[in-house]
């Protein structure tokens, strides 16, 4: 029976059967020595010429029978000596070597995600959906399923993808908050994990035309304890990679001892006017309705070394759903989660749920309330104060992995360049 690559500290001195792909492979003192991969991990194989059965190359599919043996040099500790059988050849042009680059990375995508980095990415994102949904599930809430094509904007009507749906417009969705709304009544607490789209013509380190949005929604919370319910789950997520993703985490360093400080300690709330008035020494130009900038967010958080809310920020800079604030109506109860090493990884706030009121943000906004009737009609019939945010999946995996590009957090990124393959 086969045996993963994982599980071979049981079976030291034992007959074993191993499958999956070359990840190395070179000739010393006439044996041959290949890494093998397989999705638990890699092992060395050892075995002399007239054993293998086939051609080997880079990716070679093989089947290994063999003993194994305590080798603390070998990857995992243990390696296989015996025989190997070619199950699928691999040409030998492998594109990849020590001094390739992003590009040649991003082109060849459908063969990196075969790399030990982009394997570990994988498995650290389903710990990370996994720690969310136990921890949603416990709070109460219900997974449901908004649409992708929508009719109207939740957001700017600038960054929309639009397209041609059997003779009317249609989007493509930047978020299913408005969605998630209709179902308070039904559910009063829902969470959804949908692909969102921005159609922004931005170069950043942290923008990607799909990503994936993790959105809960309340009934009977408001902004405090909404942003008590964003550091209580993100903490949760950080405790199941520290116990469940160790092996996985190493491919990305020591990432340990900052993940047990995050963990440990109290997040800090800002107003946004606090954060201007810190920021201003750093950034000189930056005034009251400026919003806040890759650099700045970067700063503020580099600075704390941690995790922070700012809440408060000015009306007119921020969405028609959100609720002002009755003591300064300048302002909305909002939060924008700032996270170490990229900024912005989540966005929330209480919800605006009297008619009325949602109308007059409307106007301000200058958004026609024809587009958004079945939204109103929420209000209409039976509407409850709630609150509700959203997590980018890949911006928290760039901060909790301390990566220098969202780029590696996803399979197939999308760029305004890039859509291929």
């Amino acid at each position: 029976m086969r045996v993963l690559a994982n599980q071979l500290g049981k079976k030291i001195g034992k007959q074993v059967e191993l499958r999956g792909w070359v990840h190395r492979l070179r000739e010393l003192g006439g044996k041959q020595f290949i890494v093998l991969r397989d999705m638990s991990g890699l092992v060395q194989i050892v075995a002399e010429p007239d054993k293998v059965d086939g051609k080997l190359d880079v990716e070679t599919v093989i089947s290994v029978k063999g003993i194994v043996k305590k080798d603390e040099r070998a990857p995992g500790g243990f390696e296989v000596h015996g025989a190997i059988e070619v199950q699928g050849e691999s040409a030998p042009d492998w594109p990849f070597h020590r001094y390739m680059s992003t590009e040649l990375q991003l082109d060849k995508r459908h063969l990196w995600l075969r790399s030990t980095k982009m394997q570990a990415a994988f498995k650290i994102r389903q710990t990370i959906l996994s720690a969310s949904r136990d921890f949603l599930a416990k709070q109460g809430f219900w997974e449901v399923a908004p649409p992708i094509l929508v009719s109207s904007a939740c957001e700017s009507g600038s960054t929309l993808f639009e397209l041609e749906y059997f003779g009317s417009k249609a989007y493509l969705s930047q978020s299913s908050q408005l969605y998630l709304e209709a179902f308070l009544p039904s559910l009063e607490r829902v969470w959804a994990l949908t692909p969102s789209f921005r159609a922004e013509k931005s170069r950043t380190r942290r923008h990607v035309t799909e990503y994936w949005h993790l959105e809960p929604e309340a009934a009977w919370v408001d902004y405090e304890q909404n942003m008590t319910l964003q550091e209580d789950m993100l903490k949760h997520i950080i405790k199941q990679l520290l116990d469940k993703s160790s092996d996985a985490l190493a491919e990305f360093g020591d990432r340990a001892a900052e993940l047990e400080k995050w963990r440990k300690e109290k997040w800090a709330r800002m107003r946004y006017g606090d954060v201007i008035d810190k920021l201003k020494p750093k950034f000189p130009k930056l005034k009251w309705g400026d919003d806040l900038g890759t650099k700045e967010e970067r700063y503020l958080v580099d600075h704390l070394d941690s995790f922070v809310f700012v809440t408060h920020y000015p009306r007119e800079m921020k969405a028609f759903y959100m609720k002002v604030d009755e003591e300064d109506t300048k302002l909305v109860l909002n939060n924008d989660l700032m996270a170490p090493h990229v900024g912005e990884a989540i966005g929330g706030s209480e919800r605006e749920w009297k008619l009325d009121l949602l109308k007059e943000n409307m106007k301000i906004h200058k958004l026609k309330s024809a587009d958004y009737e079945w939204y109103l009609e929420l209000r209409k019939y039976g509407s409850v104060p709630h609150s509700g945010f959203g997590l980018g999946i890949e911006r928290l995996m760039m901060s909790l992995l301390k990566l220098e590009h969202i780029r590696e957090t996803l399979p197939f990124p999308r760029f305004m360049n890039r859509v291929y393959p």
